[in-house]
């Protein structure tokens, strides 16, 4: 019988680059070293260590590259590829698990479709998921619409560490619920993970899956065999995280940190940043309505799996989400 490894897949570290809220301060999603967020998540008891930065994989390339041997038997480069819904304002992001750089480079055109980076993924034979399935879903379309999605993934992120408990429970139950048609078991696999900004929840949320290799572990998850665990999220996870990086970029600009940022637009933004002080309530404020948001798309989608409940079994083969 192969033991249980444990791995937290979904990690940021500094090479998630601009972030996408006020663009123009040059700040980054993530301040945390490729080598702090191994040493935190090793020292948590994760037996494997992934990167999943936002479309790039330098974060693990640079600690692979930084061992003398260059061996990663406890490493999963991965990475969280952006996505767009192709006929909506939606985002959509995709977590890639053995990642290539050859790979990455072919789906950089592909992103603004993300049926064509499933497409692309499935080709590759790479184990992927769905992130945080309700995050940037705000009822642009009609959730059937928006649920097709779930024809071209074989795994579902079922426990995000930013996330609120009700969304992930009920991500695992539409994982168990719904035939997973792009799979070759014919259900979803499940992952779970942080989704670390900041070295504070690195490792606190996980995937468990058989498995003495990354390859085995992977091939568990893809089999259907992996579990999750660990902490869920609230407005005050968000909160901590963001706090977390504003206190690394303002470390940033005062010399502690990447330089970034350099000569009159440095200046700027250490005056901006000087002149927000009393607006640092900000931030929760946020992540207190973006949660209400999310209670809300979770209420939706909840009764859109009751309605299936009601459909017979043998229906439900052929029904889908679309």
């Amino acid at each position: 019988m192969m033991p249980l490894l444990r791995a937290d897949l979904h990690v940021h570290t500094c090479h998630s680059k601009i972030t996408g809220t006020m663009r123009f301060l040059g700040s980054r999603d993530c301040y945390s070293q490729p080598a702090d967020v191994y040493r935190v998540a090793k020292a948590r008891g994760m037996d494997l260590v992934a990167f999943t930065d936002h479309d790039s994989i330098d974060g693990a390339l640079e600690l692979l590259n930084d061992r003398p041997d260059g061996r990663d038997v406890d490493v999963i480069v991965g990475e969280e590829v952006s996505c767009r819904f192709p006929d909506a304002d939606i985002e959509v992001h995709l977590a890639v698990y053995g990642m290539t750089e050859s790979l990455h480079r072919d789906l950089q055109p592909l992103r603004s479709n993300v049926f064509d980076v499933a497409a692309r993924l499935r080709d590759a034979g790479v184990v992927f998921a769905l992130n945080h399935l309700l995050h940037f879903y705000r009822g642009q379309i009609p959730l059937e619409r928006y649920l097709r999605i779930l024809d071209e993934v074989p795994a579902l992120e079922a426990r995000n560490g930013a996330m609120l408990p009700g969304q992930n429970r009920l991500i695992e139950r539409l994982a168990q619920q719904m035939p997973a048609i792009a799979s070759s078991t014919g259900r979803f696999g499940v992952v779970g993970g942080s989704d670390a900004h900041t070295l504070r929840r690195v490792g606190t949320t996980w995937t468990s899956a058989p498995g003495r290799t990354p390859e085995e572990f992977l091939a568990g998850i893809r089999q259907g065999e992996a579990r999750v665990g660990g902490a869920h999220g609230s407005a005050s996870t968000i909160s901590g995280d963001t706090y977390g990086v504003i206190a690394a970029y303002i470390a940033a600009l005062a010399g502690f940190g990447p330089r970034d940022l350099t000569g009159w637009r440095r200046a700027a933004c250490c005056g901006f940043a000087a002149a927000s002080l009393p607006f640092q309530f900000m931030p929760a404020v946020i992540a207190a309505k973006t949660k209400m948001r999310e209670r809300r798309a979770v209420a939706s989608l909840a009764a859109h799996l009751e309605e299936l409940d009601r459909v017979p079994a043998a229906e439900m083969q052929t029904i889908g989400p679309s």
